[in-house]
């Protein structure tokens, strides 16, 4: 990252609520120039305004506001030294009840969303010497769960465009890394009865618990932590299923 005589500009998207305003506000204590944005201006804004941060609106799925915003960010404050690319949506349903839309627009979001991020900002970063992207993925990605076909689906593609991007990026200076969260209280997961996943440390995890982990990969405290990915589930993925008798 190369901050010069500025300070470090982190663009968070699905920042407006959950897991992306608790990394915001991680960043904005940190002392980074955070620029906060959702799909839905007032969410934006109001976490913007708590923070004394930018706000944007920004449907990731639309590359035209992928580059309008970055632009503008890169006007205003100089570059862009940290993507976290956060914003998700997602539904449960039985495969014969997914239709082609649904299936299409959590894909949308989930994966052509940060890749359209990522296309848009590294150029940013390149000029500026180096940057960080960190990716939100899920265990969903690595674990299966009934009805959850085009979550699943989207963010362990976004496990791989991780990869993909942490080794081509890297000589350009942009260490790109992805943090997988367990289950975390938000408006997504609000009908989800955490007794139910048999989580070892006996609890869901809080959205500051993620953010910090994100803002230590975006730190220089993390300079050569590229292409990993962090699973912070309190160790549910790691527990081996018991088997009922």
């Amino acid at each position: 990252m190369n901050r010069s005589d500025r300070a470090a500009v982190a663009l968070v998207t699905g920042a407006g609520r959950g897991i992306g305003a608790a990394i915001a506000r991680a960043l904005s204590d940190l002392d980074y120039v955070v620029v906060v944005t959702d799909a839905v201006e007032r969410r934006a804004e109001s976490v913007a305004s708590s923070l004394g941060a930018d706000s944007a609106v920004l449907d990731v799925t639309d590359e035209r506001q992928w580059k309008a915003v970055v632009a503008a960010t890169e006007r205003r404050h100089g570059g862009v030294d940290v993507l976290v690319n956060n914003a998700g949506v997602g539904f449960a349903a039985a495969l014969d009840r997914t239709s082609r839309e649904k299936w299409d627009g959590v894909l949308a979001t989930n994966l052509t969303g940060p890749f359209l991020g990522c296309k848009t900002v590294a150029p940013v970063m390149k000029r500026g010497g180096g940057g960080v992207i960190v990716n939100v993925s899920s265990i969903d990605a690595i674990r299966g769960r009934e009805g959850l076909h085009a979550y699943a689906a989207s963010k362990a593609g976004l496990r791989g465009l991780g990869q993909s991007l942490a080794v081509e990026l890297a000589a350009d200076g942009i260490r790109v890394n992805t943090v997988l969260p367990g289950l975390v209280p938000t408006s997504m997961t609000s009908r989800v009865d955490p007794g139910s996943f048999d989580i070892p440390l006996g609890r869901a995890a809080q959205p500051d618990e993620i953010a910090q982990v994100v803002a230590f990969l975006a730190s220089t405290g993390a300079s050569y932590v590229a292409g990993a990915e962090v699973v912070v589930d309190g160790a549910l993925t790691a527990r081996i299923a018991r088997r009922d008798g």
